[in-house]
């Protein structure tokens, strides 16, 4: 995802490119020279006066000088339009800005004379962000159950505390389509798919509008993705190695997983679990959480949010949000035989599979539903970066 807290999505790195396009429809010769020469797209790094050092997505550094002719304009985040964008001080740039430089290479052909530089700001992306995080928090996510081509809608079923349920999924007319590689767990990483991609069994999340009666949903951008889910028991723990070994219930076979700094990893509190298990049961416990209520708040657990357990958009109660407000937990916390639940990349059929979600202190919730586990109750995203990224 490039360093912390400085990615942009693709679609913004698309943007920069579209606007530098605009930016050279001039006749003169300066600009028709940069504009069929060099490109950079990337992070600010450093500012040393007129020179810059720009991270490329790709990784690598590239000296910008920035001359007298040099054109220097600001864009907002999801602009296109030149017109709406500002003029921008060299002064105003700091390290973190996003950027793309257009020009021609000096003579030592190792710095980029640039003709224009056209930023996005930190501040801005990260404002960005944190508005498509909560638009994501506010979304819909599940199982796909079935898709129709022709009406461009997608049925979910969808995990709840008192019952799972459908939502038709409408796609609007200009919906981003996503779709997560085999071996990804990064929502920056995900790549443009068709509609077709879209299989019944996969996992899906939406972000858009919810109708009022939360049966159907508008989204404006889609990501999928094929995951798999696993529950059982943990055969043997590899803190080294950072993999465990868990005896999946459905396959009857042993599966060796790996985490990642990526991994998200849960525990649940034992009469947490009790009172999830006695509604996967259709029990009617007085204790079993109501639809829509918080969890126990534990030590180190932040409080709910706004789209979390308490938050009116979260109709009917949603594993997903509870359990992201479920203390960490981290592989020294995982004994052998303890109970799991995983969603894990799809892999390739040779290496281990990576962790995407684990849940432990799950075993009242597996003698309760031993097949209906983490397909419903975990998510394979979390909402770090911006968008859905299982990081």
């Amino acid at each position: 995802m490039k360093p912390a807290n400085l990615s942009v999505s693709p679609r913004n790195s698309r943007l920069l490119v579209a606007a530098s396009l605009l930016l050279f429809s001039g006749p003169s010769v300066w600009a028709q020279q940069a504009a069929s020469g060099p490109r950079i797209v990337g992070t600010v790094q450093a500012i040393n006066g007129n020179s810059i050092t720009v991270i490329s997505d790709a990784g690598a550094p590239t000296t910008v000088a920035v001359e007298d002719a040099t054109r220097l304009l600001q864009v907002e985040p999801g602009k296109t339009d030149l017109k709406e964008a500002t003029p921008l001080s060299l002064s105003d740039l700091q390290p973190g800005d996003r950027v793309l430089v257009r020009g021609i290479m000096a003579e030592d052909g190792k710095t980029l004379r640039a003709a224009s530089l056209i930023a996005m700001k930190k501040a801005a992306i990260s404002e960005r962000q944190s508005k498509e995080r909560a638009e994501w928090q506010r979304g819909v996510g599940g199982l796909v159950k079935s898709v129709d081509a022709a009406t461009a809608t997608v049925v979910l079923t969808t995990g709840g505390l008192s019952a799972n349920r459908e939502v038709v999924v409408h796609l609007a007319k200009d919906a981003a389509l996503r779709r997560y590689a085999p071996e990804s767990t990064r929502f920056d990483a995900a790549k443009p798919a068709p509609f077709s991609a879209i299989q019944a069994g996969d996992q899906l999340r939406a972000r858009g509008t919810r109708s009022a009666d939360g049966a159907s949903f508008e989204a404006v951008e889609v990501v999928s993705g094929s995951f798999r889910n696993i529950s059982g028991t943990i055969a043997s723990v590899d803190a080294a190695a950072n993999t465990l070994v868990v005896q999946d219930l459905s396959l009857k076979a042993a599966v060796t997983l790996k985490v990642t700094s990526e991994s998200q990893m849960r525990r649940l509190p034992g009469p947490f679990a009790e009172r999830l298990a006695a509604r996967l049961k259709g029990q009617s416990a007085g204790d079993a959480p109501a639809p829509g209520s918080s969890p126990p708040q534990q030590a180190g657990a932040p409080p709910a949010g706004p789209g979390g357990p308490s938050g009116g958009a979260n109709r009917g109660g949603d594993f997903q949000q509870l359990i992201a407000r479920m203390p960490a937990a981290t592989l020294s916390d995982l004994q052998k035989g303890d109970a799991v639940m995983v969603v894990a990349t799809a892999g390739n059929g040779t290496d281990p599979v990576t962790v995407i979600t684990l849940l432990g202190g799950v075993d009242a919730i597996l003698r309760a539903s031993p097949k209906g586990g983490p397909d419903m109750i975990l998510s394979p995203w979390s909402l770090g970066g911006g968008e859905p990224s299982a990081n």
